[in-house]
């Protein structure tokens, strides 16, 4: 079980880092149905706005998830509401580390707020946010 809303503390934070790779990119459009030409077609996508295949945005967010899902606050935990600035593109080969911070909690409500970011292997922001989630409940 994660841990409880009495047991967060603000601060607290968590990581997870991994490398994109071509089969990350090819099963989330196939798990999602996005087959945009900009996240499977590297012919089309050589002449796009970057110049190459680009991960899914939303599979740069399941990082984050994952970190809140299995560490902070972990297992148990429910999505309230996540807002997230996408500030560059992902690639094939880039390893990324999605990083949550516990920035403000509310008891009574079992609510907790956490900055949520990733950054690529050369140390820049890719994606910014926060997110409040739900935590579960202390065991008795």
């Amino acid at each position: 079980m994660g841990k409880s809303v009495e047991e967060l503390n603000i601060g607290d934070k968590a990581s997870f880092t991994k490398t994109i790779t071509q089969y990350d990119v090819l099963s989330f459009a196939g798990v999602s149905g996005d087959f945009n030409p900009s996240h499977t077609d590297a012919q089309w996508a050589s002449s796009s706005t970057f110049g190459q295949v680009i991960g899914h945005a939303v599979l740069n967010m399941g990082f984050i998830s994952n970190v809140l899902g299995t560490q902070l606050p972990g297992p148990g935990v429910i999505y309230v509401r996540q807002s997230i600035k996408y500030k560059r593109p992902i690639f094939v080969d880039d390893t990324i580390t999605a990083m949550v911070e516990v920035t403000r909690k509310d008891e009574a409500k079992n609510r907790v707020w956490l900055h949520t970011w990733t950054i690529n292997q050369n140390g820049d922001v890719v994606s910014d946010g926060e997110a409040i989630m739900m935590p579960p409940r202390k065991s008795k």
